[in-house]
């Protein structure tokens, strides 16, 4: 498991939200948990909000699947909860740090 897997969602609310993304640092592998923000399809997700806001909730397409990062609900999960690994988002992965920092960077104001 490495920084930006995506890895199948196998949570109740896989439908809406396929796939996670893993955001937390090689620092700590040897820690039993990930932590990881959602990807969920762009057609579930509420407009105008999401649809605006490209720098805190960028697209992505895994397979034939649109998604959208949600840095909103970023959780922390076992790692024997995550399902298979489908793809790496290492390519992007500045593009989802700056999701992360706008969210933690707004809070100032």
């Amino acid at each position: 498991m490495a920084q930006f897997d995506v890895h199948i969602n196998t949570g109740p609310s896989r439908e809406a939200i396929p796939f996670v993304v893993i955001i937390q640092s090689s620092i700590f592998d040897n820690y039993g948990r990930r932590l990881v923000a959602p990807l969920v399809r762009k057609e579930l997700l509420p407009k105008p909000a999401f649809s605006t806001d490209q720098r805190t909730f960028p697209e992505f397409q895994v397979g034939e699947i649109k998604l959208v990062l949600n840095p909103l609900e970023i959780v922390s999960v076992p790692v024997d909860r995550l399902g298979a690994t489908v793809t790496s988002l290492a390519d992007s992965g500045q593009t989802i740090s700056d999701a992360i920092d706008e969210v933690l960077t707004r809070s100032w104001g």
